[in-house]
């Protein structure tokens, strides 16, 4: 477990920090004496019954530190009522998933003594943000030495002292032990296994845990289309009329695994106790703006936006910008093709060696070109999202996720245009090499070598600090280092850039592997290093993030699947291109397109088929749920049942005499 502050004392109650709340430096002192307070009071107070600990008393250790830093956590009993007013699903002991309840703990199979070590730390810090989160105003109208920073009854003081700039950060801490038990069986020891997601789960939460479950489960699907592609690509089939087979491979594959990944996640989420988890109700995010007004849901005072007002922002401004980053990677792409055709004639008057490697050059600097821009497109669909205004955080992220468009068109515009304008399978080969090999490069750069270097120094310099103050030199990290350097870590925004690079990665595979069937290898390789690199951004790069309660991926979901289904239309259009269907057509090249919509609109029905004929959830988890339903009602049952024999007891009935 973490050490206890060596500043500010143990107050002999066992104080375990859990999360860090830290204020400006230059923060009013009595709005951090009011939200100090706030936390620390009991629940019938209007506070969240939390402990508090200011990590340095009095004056900072040295000049940089901030004074504003203060520790947060629970006893074991608050951390359990938190659990019951959270809802967290644990192990019953028949083995079922149930919502944990005080009064009934001792049936839960891992609950013994007091409960210590029932809920995991992820599990705590969880509780602690939610019970920061609920902290509400009652009778103030402002933050305490901020007058313009205005309160109203029911306003989340968190969120306001946030955007205000009052509060800088409130992040969860690692657990030193926990954190190298974790990496040394995920990343460091270089191994054949399957990763440790119960444990990703107990450190991080469900929601990254699915997140590296759909990596993991992506790179072991891609297994059989790699082994299928390697032949193809070793004994050099150029004849494309081979790869009709391949694309049809690739059609049955793309609809099978997800459908299959559906179970899989639905297994993994009634294990850890989401699948049927009821979401919490959603409180308005930290950003948005609006008019006072009176919530039709709650009865509560809060900034009210009109929908209308939102639905002109979206389409006068965000629609436009859209249709002209979708005309700038047009233009790109135009560009590239004029420079592949300048280095392609070149070659073609004077073909040697420097020519031949002058024409992977276009394709490269395009390749380079795109993730710039993919880069920078998704700086300015964040700015526009939130210009928006969108009350919530799931529709936040929805609206995000829209603009995947953008992504899309510019990564795979020139691969249609070379493929069903250009008709040049050569060259759709060699672009979708360059590209991809390009893409994952670059990635890897950016992803693993430059967070590990710049993570390194920010490490050394930290320990070489700690070695200066103490004497003799401490075997581990002191708590206050611990808070310092995590402190200075990268906040994880979230696994939107991590599932956008797997759907970019299952485009290029589901899409046009057929003309470059290496395309499965290298993705496969890819994944592999992204595991590791990944692993390792997780517990030494990034702040640990707060545990987010998921039953599947979410939104992803349904892009994969959209995908799924541009890939059927594709690949039938890449068969029915091919000289050896061509063939059987010779007179009429209607009657070749209409066969080739008749041959996809067919496997469109097949794939919505299989979507109803496979169903989403096992059939032993729908039997266990029913099961727990059925006792639901029958314990609620019983408590009516209960309720009307006391009330009969004490009101008798009017056909009863009173003498």
């Amino acid at each position: 477990m973490l050490k206890q502050p060596s500043a500010g004392g143990d107050d002999g109650s066992g104080f375990t920090p859990l999360v860090v709340v830290e204020l400006a430096p230059d923060a009013k002192e009595e709005a951090v004496v009011w939200l100090t307070r706030k936390i620390s009071d009991s629940e019938q107070s209007g506070g969240a019954g939390l402990s508090v600990q200011q990590l340095w008393s009095g004056t900072a250790e040295t000049e940089k530190d901030n004074p504003n830093v203060f520790l947060v956590g629970g006893s074991r009993q608050r951390l359990l009522s938190g659990a019951e007013d959270l809802g967290l699903f644990k192990e019953f002991n028949d083995g079922s998933m149930r919502a944990f309840t005080c009064a009934n703990r001792d049936n839960f199979k891992d609950f013994k003594g007091d409960g210590d070590g029932f809920l995991s730390m992820a599990e705590c810090q969880y509780i602690v943000k939610h019970e920061l989160d609920s902290l509400r105003a009652k009778s103030e109208t402002h933050i305490p030495g901020y007058e313009k920073a205005k309160l109203y009854p029911g306003k989340s003081i968190i969120r306001r002292m946030q955007s205000k700039g009052i509060l800088v950060q409130v992040f969860p801490l690692h657990e030193t032990e926990e954190l190298k038990r974790l990496s040394f069986t995920w990343y460091k020891k270089v191994k054949l296994s399957l990763q440790p997601l119960d444990e990703i789960r107990h450190y991080y939460g469900e929601g990254l845990a699915l997140y590296f479950g759909f990596l993991e489960y992506f790179t072991f699907a891609l297994v059989p289309m790699a082994l299928v592609g390697v032949p193809y690509y070793l004994f050099d089939w150029e004849s494309y009329d081979k790869y009709v087979l391949f694309a049809g491979f690739n059609l049955v594959w793309c609809t099978v695994i997800l459908e299959a990944w559906k179970r899989s996640s639905a297994t993994m989420a009634y294990r850890w106790g989401t699948l049927s988890r009821k979401k919490a109700f959603e409180e308005p995010r930290p950003g948005f703006r609006g008019v006072l007004g009176l919530n039709p849901v709650t009865g509560r005072e809060e900034p009210l936006y009109p929908n209308t007002k939102r639905l002109l922002r979206v389409y006068l401004v965000s629609v436009p910008f859209v249709v002209l980053c979708l005309y700038l990677s047009l233009y790109v792409m135009m560009v590239y093709f004029l420079m592949e055709g300048w280095a392609l004639s070149l070659h073609d008057a004077e073909p040697t060696f420097w020519t031949t490697v002058l024409t992977f050059v276009p394709s490269v600097i395009y390749a380079v070109v795109i993730e710039v821009m993919n880069l920078i497109y998704r700086y300015a669909a964040e700015f526009l999202t939130g210009w928006e205004n969108h009350r919530l955080e799931s529709s936040y992220q929805n609206h995000l996720s829209i603009y995947l468009h953008f992504n899309f068109f510019n990564c795979f515009a020139s691969l249609f245009y070379i493929a069903f304008v250009m008709q040049d399978m050569v060259m759709l080969r060699q672009s979708l090499a360059t590209l991809l090999i390009t893409s994952q490069i670059l990635n890897q750069v950016m992803e693993a070598f430059l967070p590990y270097w710049l993570q390194r120094r920010r490490n050394k310099k930290m320990m070489r600090r700690a070695r200066k103050r103490a004497s003799p030199p401490p075997a581990e990290m002191p708590l206050a280092d611990q808070v310092r350097l995590e402190a200075d870590m990268s906040t994880y925004l979230g696994t939107f850039d991590d599932y956008l690079e797997l759907f970019l990665l299952f485009g290029y595979v589901s899409l046009f592997s057929c003309v470059y069937p290496l395309a499965a290898v290298l993705v496969v390789l890819n994944n592999v290093t992204e595991v590791y690199s990944d692993a390792f951004k997780m517990c030494h790069v990034f702040k640990r993030p707060f545990s987010e309660p998921a039953a599947n991926i979410g939104v992803w979901q349904l892009a994969f699947e959209a995908m799924s289904v541009i890939a059927v239309v594709t690949n039938c259009a890449l068969i029915g291109m091919s000289p050896q269907v061509k063939s059987y057509f010779p007179e009429s090249e209607t009657q070749l397109i209409l066969w080739t919509a008749a041959i996809e609109h067919g496997l469109l029905a097949l794939k919505l088929i299989l979507t109803f004929v496979i169903p989403d959830v096992p059939k032993h988890i729908q039997t266990k749920l029913a099961r727990l339903e059925f006792e639901s009602l029958e314990a609620l049952k019983k408590k009516v049942r209960a309720r009307s024999v006391g009330c009969q007891s004490v009101c008798p009935s009017h056909g009863q005499s009173w003498w």
